[in-house]
């Protein structure tokens, strides 16, 4: 969209020369030094058709001038402060400046750059483009608006001045598609965007009306195959990945009609609204199952996103995981991770449940190796049905060079050699972690098989005799649940204590068995 301002040559001072026209003024282009200051009347504001939830506080974004009270007005090497005055239906407005205005020196074009808004500390800056992170609220919306006119002719007898808009403006128009009735109470977000000076990488959008949600964006591409929509509704997140690249430009409007499916995102069309021509694409919008941070790091909350971790990690062994979820593998394949020099990351099952996990290979493990700076904390494998085809299987990681933290198995672990409940070697630390369930007896270890370091206040349950099979100079306190002498609402309390600064913290639950929880 565009603003068109006019800038007639009449002003308060001219209103006693009434009777005189320009051509009476001068013989030639000059003009009487002084007398004729630079007023400009902006007119033609093109409002769009966006309904607003509440009064307009700054509103240049749909072409109106309700509460804009000043523009940065350029002349040459000189920057001034003009006063907007709206006219009462806010579609017009007169800038002008009482004391030490610009003035007409002569009918000759003047060149002439405006913007809005300005900083205050520098008005003769033009301010990079920086939009707000939340602008769910309108006036954080509209004062996302950056406009400007730049280097324009203005001419003495047809004083025009366009402005254009600075940034990009994205309109999300939402409906219920299958598994969904209604999509109200929905949470809109623009994703993977631009951190250059000082942007946000994502913004929350403004729910215009009904389930229309806006946003605007400094000048960027969203590459291809990244997230770029993301709505939040019920207990799923859905996400739109465009096939092309997403050019964002300055003055563009980009309109997506999106129907929300239980399945994911289908999108219905996209088309470009009266700012200017832009770009855009159809496709389909799927479910991913995680959100990546800032920092790189995966939040998963099903299955799907899990196994996208898994697969980003094959390539790179340091990603954070954390769970927000319980995640159900039954009928997914499942790839070890960690091979040399190991996982390194964090991953963190915030107390969740991993279920159905069922596999087998020559070496069956959640985890392959864990190198000395990784970390497994926080997580619950239930019912396990384990497989080591050629080797050893474990429920968590075949060796552990890092720190494994309140974590636990149950179910069923065999293997053509060795079996164990949470690690096969362990090199570094396993604290206040418990296994339940069955094993092949054959070098078996219901902790670890072979110790090397440290086991601190972990317990088992089942058919396994031994915490671990063998020690080799390290610090074993295992201890079986019997039932009679030793409850797991004892291994519950010896657990919690060794539990110094950890989030979470072991229950008894109703099936028994301990279950983690937030600590209170």
């Amino acid at each position: 969209m565009r603003h068109r301002l006019f800038i007639p040559a009449a002003t308060a001072l001219l209103f006693a020369l009434a009777a005189c026209t320009q051509d009476e003024l001068a013989g030639d282009n000059r003009l009487p030094e002084g007398e004729y200051p630079v007023v400009i009347r902006a007119t033609g504001l093109s409002v769009e058709a966006t309904p607003l939830a509440a009064p307009s506080t700054r509103a240049a974004v749909d072409g109106d001038w309700q509460g804009v009270t000043s523009v940065a007005l350029k002349m040459g090497d000189a920057v001034k402060e003009y006063t907007v005055t709206a006219s009462t239906d806010f579609k017009s407005a007169t800038l002008s400046r009482e004391n030490d205005p610009y003035y007409w020196t002569s009918r000759d074009p003047i060149t002439i750059s405006a913007w809005w808004p300005f900083d205050n500390a520098d008005i003769t800056q033009m301010p990079a483009v920086k939009v707000a992170e939340d602008q769910s609220k309108l006036a954080d919306f509209q004062n996302s608006d950056f406009i400007s006119a730049e280097n324009r002719k203005v001419e003495f007898n047809n004083p025009t001045l366009e402005f254009t808009h600075r940034t990009a403006r994205v309109t999300i128009e939402l409906k219920p598609g299958t598994g969904f009735t209604s999509v109200t109470g929905a949470t809109v977000s623009l994703v993977s965007l631009s951190a250059d000076n000082g942007n946000p990488t994502a913004i929350k959008t403004y729910n215009a009306s009904g389930n229309t949600y806006e946003a605007l964006t400094a000048p960027q591409t969203v590459a291809a195959g990244k997230p770029f929509v993301k709505v939040e509704l019920g207990d799923g997140t859905f996400y739109f990945r465009p096939q092309n690249n997403v050019v964002l430009e300055a003055g563009s409007r980009y309109k997506y009609t999106v129907k929300v499916n239980t399945t994911g995102l289908t999108l219905e069309g996209c088309t470009i609204g009266s700012w200017v021509d832009g770009g855009g694409e159809s496709g389909e919008a799927e479910d991913l199952g995680y959100s990546i941070q800032n920092d790189g790091s995966y939040m998963v909350y099903n299955a799907k996103g899990l196994l996208a971790w898994n697969e980003a990690a094959q390539k790179d062994e340091s990603i954070n995981c954390t769970l927000t979820d319980d995640i159900d593998l039954t009928g997914k394949e499942w790839t070890q991770i960690g091979t040399w020099p190991g996982y390194s990351g964090v991953f963190n099952g915030q107390g969740h449940r991993i279920t159905g996990l069922n596999f087998s290979a020559a070496t069956t493990e959640l985890f392959g190796l864990l190198n000395h700076r990784g970390v497994i904390k926080n997580l619950q494998l239930i019912d396990v049905n384990l497989y080591g085809s050629n080797g050893s299987a474990a429920g968590i990681v075949d060796q552990n060079e890092g720190q494994i933290i309140a974590c636990s198995v149950t179910g069923e672990i065999s293997a053509y050699g060795r079996t164990c409940g949470i690690a096969d070697l362990n090199y570094g630390s396993i604290t206040a972690c418990w296994f339940d369930g069955t094993l092949k007896d054959y070098e078996s270890g219901a902790i670890v098989r072979f110790n090397y370091n440290t086991i601190t206040s972990c317990y088992w349950g089942g058919n396994a005799e031994r915490g671990e099979f063998r020690n080799f100079g390290g610090t074993v306190d295992a201890t079986k649940v019997d039932g009679a002498t030793v409850k797991w609402q004892t291994a519950v309390d010896a657990m919690n204590t060794a539990l110094t600064g950890n989030d979470y913290q072991w229950a008894l639950g109703t099936g028994g068995l301990p279950v983690l929880q937030k600590k209170q």
